[in-house]
């Protein structure tokens, strides 16, 4: 094979594999697939977000699932949480900062250090991604004996 014949194609494989090189890497940076669900500086209640301080932060994520009728108990959580309702209706009373109704896709900053009681208030399971933005020795959730005082 001439020396110019081989050039030409050896050029072309390269070129070629650049474009498309190119080609994956742009879809790969597009925004098109990206879906913002929330952003805010407050809780669902108006509290300003704040971290903890004095530890290592810590992340954590779950799945929540709840059967119709089923409720979290009264709780709190001490540290910033992001909710995203996967499927189903979750209902939270927030006591006298009222109620609120949660079905799928919708996205909440949750109460900080404010008491709350979630329940199921749909017809089939309740999912909830839950995550939980804290810190080392920082409990996710604190469990409350009893529903607060109105």
């Amino acid at each position: 094979m001439p020396t110019a014949r081989w050039f030409q194609l050896t050029l072309s494989a390269i070129l070629m594999s650049a474009a498309l090189l190119l080609i994956a890497t742009d879809r790969g940076a597009s925004r098109e697939a990206v879906t913002g669900l929330l952003s805010t500086s407050d809780t669902v209640v108006g509290q300003p977000i704040v971290y903890p301080g004095g530890a290592p932060a810590k992340v954590t994520s779950a799945i929540v699932t709840m059967l119709p009728g089923e409720e979290t108990g009264w709780h709190k959580h001490e540290i910033p949480m992001f909710g995203y309702i996967l499927e189903g209706e979750v209902t939270v009373d927030y006591g006298s900062k009222g109620t609120r109704v949660y079905r799928k896709g919708d996205a909440v900053m949750e109460a900080i250090d404010w008491p709350h009681n979630g329940r199921n208030t749909g017809t089939v399971p309740a999912r909830i991604l839950a995550v939980f933005m804290g810190a080392d020795g920082v409990p996710n959730t604190v469990m409350l004996p009893k529903a607060p005082a109105p």
